[in-house]
């Protein structure tokens, strides 16, 4: 008897499903749309709103780094934490609301899709409010433990009380981001974000250093231009929905366990793997911090950034991915959901990598944007250049990773960061002790990278989203045959 089909696996019979005529024309491109032109057509403003909202700690250091050394130092310190804040907020978090919602949609359950804007809010707010109450406990020692000393931690407390008392705004943003880009309306969030950034740009350094009427605040006026820019993008996004211009409505509902769960059934595993990220890099920052002090927290933190940068430009690609993915699996398409998988990874592999080797080739291009100190520079400029060559790998495994949020299939981003953590932190750790040399770090550093991009890749290349996948709201639970695997990668650039 021949096996099952993929599609008669993981949905009902094609009878069952919804017709297209029920679905919105947005919904209808995800399912039927060419995969190059739409992907494309949804990254370039994901792409554009995730780099002008990760540009908004590169103009606050800018702007903090004319305040002094330990400035820069304290603000090189809370980034990571910041960061990683943004990464569960808009990425995480982001992404189980996206993908709830994507899958909503893609079988049908209009109102379902409304009912979660509402579940979606409670659980961001409630997970802002318990990561501003844990930051602000427990800052000081962790800034201490990364090698904040005297005048740098101080900085950075000042900086992380600011920024962490008000983080709630941040994570009710992305929560109204992503239940938009969970439609496949990337626009939208975009434009709200870059208003935001405009805003910025004057309102950063007139709280910092003072502006008519306006007292110089110094480090602590970058946090609250960061807050108040959250704020007002919030309150765009929130007007979008509430006058019903959006796919899905608000619905004041009834909270049901079954929708917060769909939500954080993928966004708490993704929290995890962004946890992974974040920890990987915290831990190394003290690994520098307890070898080269300050300076090397410096350069590294400076260098580093640049690879916070490449977040914003794989969830570019990966932000659609999630979208078009869950609802491909949930319309019954997966063969065209692994196709979009793969297509979008080596899109983000070859930005991403074009981006770091002309790191490595001109490092002192980025590292002299934020300070002319030579051993800031020297240990920044060790660290693109070693590491920078990955950087592809990165990008690769991280839209890889929103992918198989739209799936609902963490496992092996899960293990995958696993393996890149132990890399780096293990090993580099290791390597800097028996050496005493950073240079040796950040070649674990790189190669960990190269770990993580390759073993998703090939995770997600042999089909493993559809082996034994759990049950989910709105999608039934099935596995693909093995020899479904090899005809879905031949077959991979069919579509696109």
């Amino acid at each position: 008897m021949a096996p099952p089909s993929v599609t008669s696996a993981i949905v009902p019979p094609a009878s069952e499903m919804p017709r297209p005529a029920a679905m919105s024309p947005r919904t209808r491109t995800l399912l039927q749309g060419a995969i190059v032109p739409t992907l494309l057509g949804m990254a370039w403003p994901n792409i554009l709103v995730m780099t002008a909202q990760a540009s908004t700690g590169l103009i606050e250091t800018w702007f903090v780094s004319r305040l002094g050394r330990d400035a820069l130092t304290g603000m090189a310190l809370v980034f990571p934490g910041f960061m990683m804040m943004q990464m569960i907020s808009g990425g995480a978090m982001g992404g189980g609301i996206s993908s709830a919602i994507a899958r909503a949609l893609g079988s049908g359950r209009r109102h379902d899709a409304d009912a979660l804007v509402l579940h979606a809010m409670v659980i961001n707010v409630l997970l802002g409010l318990f990561f501003s109450a844990l930051m602000l406990a427990f800052g000081r020692p962790l800034y201490a433990a990364m090698g904040g000393r005297e005048g740098s931690l101080d900085a950075a407390m000042v900086y992380s009380n600011v920024v962490f008392g008000g983080t709630v705004l941040v994570w009710a943003m992305n929560a109204l981001a992503s239940t938009i880009r969970g439609t496949g309306n990337m626009f939208v969030p975009a434009l709200a974000i870059c208003v935001g950034v405009l805003v910025l740009v004057p309102l950063s350094p007139a709280l910092i250093f003072g502006f008519g009427p306006i007292p110089a605040m110094g480090i602590a006026g970058g946090a609250m231009a960061v807050l108040l820019t959250n704020a007002l993008t919030g309150a765009l996004l929130a007007w979008y929905l509430l006058a019903g211009h959006g796919v899905v409505r608000v619905r004041w509902v009834r909270l049901r366990w079954d929708m917060l769960a769909d939500i954080l059934r993928v966004g708490a595993v993704g929290s995890v793997s962004t946890l992974q990220t974040s920890l990987t890099i915290l831990l190394t920052t003290a690994l520098v911090g307890s070898a080269a002090g300050p300076d090397g927290v410096a350069g590294y933190g400076t260098g580093g950034r640049l690879e916070y940068l490449l977040i914003p430009v794989a969830f570019g690609f990966g932000g659609p991915m999630v979208a078009l993915v869950g609802t491909n699996i949930a319309a019954g398409q997966p063969k065209r959901a692994l196709r979009i998988a793969l297509v979008g990874g080596g899109m983000a592999f070859l930005l991403t990598e074009a981006i770091g080797i002309a790191a490595a080739i001109w490092p002192y291009a980025w590292l002299g944007l934020f300070g002319h100190d030579p051993r800031m520079l020297a240990i920044g400029a060790a660290y693109l250049r070693l590491v920078g060559p990955a950087y592809g790998f990165f990008g690769l495994g991280l839209s890889l990773y929103f992918a198989s949020q739209g799936a609902g299939r963490l496992l092996w981003p899960l293990l995958a960061g696993l393996c890149r953590m132990a890399i780096a932190v293990g090993g580099g750790g290791l390597a800097l002790y028996l050496t005493g040399s950073v240079a040796w770090l950040f070649g674990f550093l790189a190669a960990a990278l190269v770990v993580y991009g390759a073993m998703l890749a090939k995770a997600v290349q042999s089909g493993v989203w559809f082996r034994n996948p759990p049950k989910m709201h709105g999608v039934e639970p099935a596995s693909m045959p093995a020899g479904d695997a090899p005809s879905i990668r031949a077959g991979c650039t069919a579509e696109a």
